[in-house]
C-alpha cells in the first residue's frame, strides 16, 4: 500500500494516523473514566501522568495529521448526495477542532492545578499554558475538558456509525478505502479482469 493518498483510496500514513487515534482515544477514554475513581494517593499519580503523556500524544499526532493532509491530496470523494458529502466535511472539520480542544483542555486544566511540572512521557517538559497555578480557572477547565471529551466521543460515533452505514446500506467504498488491506471496488474489478 502506497504512503500517499491515491485518487481512490487513503494511503497508510493517513491510515496509521487514523487508526492509532482511534485506538489512543479509545484507551484514554477508558483509562480518564477509571482514573478518576481511584483513590487520591501519591501511587495513582502515576496513572495521571500516563492518561496526560497520551493526551500530549494525541496532540501531537492531530498536528501531524493535519499536515499530513495539506500536503497531501485527498481521494475523490465517493458518490453520494451534496447534503451527505457536506455533513461528512462538516463533521471531519468538527473532529479535528476536537481533537486540538481535548488534549489543550486537559493541559489547560492541569496548568491551573499547578501541582507540579507536567512531563510528556516522563522526558519532555511541557509549559504551563496559564503560567502557574491558577484556582479560579482550574474548576473551568476541568468542566471544558469533560464536556469536550464527551463531544468527541459523540461525534466519533457519529462518525462511525455513518462509515458502517455506507459500508452496509449504501454498499460504497468509504470504510473500506479507510480499512488496510483492502481495496476499493475498481481494484477489485481490475484484479478479477487480470485473472480472467
Amino acid at each position: 500500500m502506497p504512503l500517499r493518498n491515491e485518487s481512490d483510496r487513503w494511503g497508510a500514513v493517513p491510515q496509521l494516523f487514523h487508526w492509532l487515534i482511534v485506538l489512543l482515544i479509545l484507551g484514554q477514554g477508558v483509562l480518564g473514566l477509571v482514573m478518576v475513581e481511584l483513590p487520591k494517593r501519591p501511587s495513582v499519580f502515576a496513572v495521571y501522568n500516563l492518561h496526560k503523556s497520551i493526551g500530549l500524544t494525541i496532540l501531537a499526532l492531530a498536528v501531524l495529521r493535519l499536515l499530513w493532509r495539506v500536503f497531501d491530496r485527498r481521494p475523490k470523494p465517493v458518490p453520494m448526495p451534496r447534503w451527505q458529502h457536506l455533513g461528512a466535511e462538516i463533521m471531519h472539520w468538527a473532529l479535528y477542532v476536537l481533537l486540538f480542544a481535548v488534549p489543550l483542555s486537559g493541559w489547560l486544566f492541569d496548568s491551573a492545578t499547578g501541582l507540579r511540572p507536567l512531563f510528556w512521557w516522563g522526558v519532555l517538559r511541557m509549559p504551563s499554558l496559564t503560567g502557574g497555578a491558577a484556582p479560579h480557572l482550574r474548576e473551568l477547565f476541568e468542566e471544558l475538558h469533560e464536556v469536550l471529551f464527551w463531544a468527541l466521543i459523540a461525534l466519533a460515533a457519529l462518525h462511525a456509525a455513518a462509515a458502517i452505514k455506507h459500508h452496509l446500506i449504501d454498499r460504497d467504498d468509504t470504510l473500506r478505502r479507510m480499512l488496510p488491506g483492502f481495496g476499493g471496488k475498481s481494484r477489485r474489478r481490475a484484479s478479477r479482469s487480470s485473472s480472467a
